[in-house]
Formats: C-alpha cells, structure tokens, sequence
C-alpha cells in the first residue's frame, strides 16, 4: 500500500514523508515552495509533477494557449529535468496535464485526445479526470456527484491513450469499468 499526500508546501511534504507518505502530488511541480524540489530529493518518495496555469484562486479566468499540447509538454519536460539535475530518479517521477487547472473545456478535451503525446517524455502519465467540470460542461451535469460516467468515459480514453494511474473518487465504479475494459482489450 501507498500513502500519498497532495500539497505544494515544503514542509508539509517533509511532515508526511517522515509520517510515511512515499508519493508527493504538487500541483505546482515543486514550484510552489524553493524547498521542495531538496525535499524529494532528500527522501526516497515519488512525486508527481502536474502542470497547472497561473494560481488556483484565478486559474480559470480566461486560461490562452498557442498550442496547449507542446506547451504542457515543455513544461512537464523542464520539470522532469529540474527535477534529475537536483537527484531525483526518473523512476520517482510521474506526470500529470493538469486537466481542469487552468484550462477550458476545449483545452482539457484536446489534452485527453493526444495524451499519448505526453508518453514520450517516459515517465508514467498520471489522469486526474473525476468528476471534473469539463464533464459537466460536456454532459450539461452541474452537480459533481452525478458525473460518474462522464468520470469513468474520461478515464478509460485517457488509459487507452497511454495514462498509467488514474486519480479517482469513485474507487470500486473506476476497479470494475477498468476490470471489463482490461478483459475486452486482452
């Protein structure tokens, strides 16, 4: 079993790992804190680095890309490299679009239809698509709780399209949709 902790805070990182945490999720791709990139790199935790546009509070006031794929790609790239050259393995390192972090509907549609671009970077793709607004803004569905198809559609696109861990709410719906898809695709 793995315990994860989600936070941007250096300290908070370090708190959990010792309390053995062995996966760090920063929406910041440890740019948040200048002590986090030396904090994974002081432990054995993984880390998964997420791209996100512009600060949580404002992220979705009006998000603009020229080309949202290459550019998420750059950024996960330069991130995996800061993240090498301070002594991180690359084993330790998975990625995350962002989808839903200061992106638009059409930007989090066209990051899910070229996912497989990000495998590429070798590093294992990580799918936070659960109940996320997109899906509400696609299926007309404002209430979060009720986008569990929408969640569990997203989701086996995003696996088929090369994401290897998926982040989800629902866990036991995700095991069974992901069990039937895996015994069709064998």
């Amino acid at each position: 079993m793995s315990i994860s902790v989600d936070t941007r805070k250096a300290p908070v990182m370090a708190a959990a790992i010792q309390a053995g945490a062995t996966i760090v999720n920063d929406v910041t791709a440890l740019e948040g804190d200048p002590q986090s990139l030396g904090v994974i790199a002081a432990s054995n935790a993984s880390v998964i680095l997420m791209h996100m546009q512009g600060e949580p509070k404002s992220m979705q006031d009006s998000p603009v890309y020229n080309d949202i794929v290459s550019e998420v790609g750059a950024y996960l790239t330069s991130r995996v490299q800061a993240c090498e050259k301070a002594g991180v393995d690359k084993e330790r390192i998975a990625i995350d679009p962002g989808i839903g972090f200061g992106k638009t509907k059409k930007h989090n549609l066209l990051l899910l239809k070229k996912l497989a671009a990000f495998t590429s970077l070798g590093n294992p793709l990580v799918l936070g698509v659960s109940r996320k607004s997109f899906i509400g803004d696609v299926s007309k569905e404002n209430d979060p709780a009720r986008r569990l198809a929408g969640s569990l559609s997203a989701g086996l696109a995003g696996l088929a399209r090369g994401a290897s861990i998926l982040r989800v709410h629902d866990v036991w719906e995700t095991r069974q949709a992901l069990d039937v898809w895996q015994a069709i695709e064998k």
